[in-house]
């Protein structure tokens, strides 16, 4: 895991920052960064790699408020917070797989489209890389999509990575 103190190389490396949820795409778009910006390089990549999850609030989740909503949050915080835990053991174990072990991982709660492009702030994020949850409009339209708001928002370029469609 990364450290707090960075040499001056580390320092001067440009940072990926890879949003993850519990999506096979959001997995398929972490390999993909990996192999694309870490493996050709062996140990010596040119970026140091932030992946971040957005654990969404139970409010959030929830929709409702009113009576028997404060005797459901706590029971949506516990799953929230067992699937947060989940993603990020599968993410470091990902990139540890793939030979890449300096890495920063984080669990921020709040919207993925907030957090992520605050990530990208933070952490001053050459590439954000996202998944493609490939939604039809009306999906889109009622859900929102995270990788269309990134690429609008976010103040770096956005890779929208989109797992092929398995052909029958």
């Amino acid at each position: 895991m990364a450290t707090a103190t960075a040499t001056a190389t580390e320092a001067e490396k440009s940072v990926i920052v890879v949003g993850v949820d519990d999506s096979v795409h959001s997995f398929y778009a972490l390999h993909w960064a990996l192999d694309h910006f870490f493996a050709p390089f062996a140990s010596n990549s040119p970026y140091n790699l932030v992946v971040v999850h957005a654990k969404p609030s139970p409010t959030s989740v929830v929709g409702f408020a009113g009576p028997g909503a404060a005797d459901v949050l706590p029971f949506v915080e516990k799953d929230l917070k067992t699937i947060a835990a989940r993603v990020i053991e599968k993410a470091k174990e990902i990139c540890i797989s793939k030979s890449v072990n300096d890495l920063l991982v984080k669990m921020v709660e709040g919207d993925a489209r907030n957090v992520l492009c605050e990530a990208v702030e933070k952490h001053h994020a050459s590439i954000l890389v996202v998944g493609s949850h490939g939604y039809g409009a009306i999906k889109r339209a009622v859900l929102g999509s995270v990788s269309d708001y990134c690429a609008h928002h976010a103040h770096c370029s956005v890779m929208i990575v989109k797992k092929p469609k398995i052909k029958h």
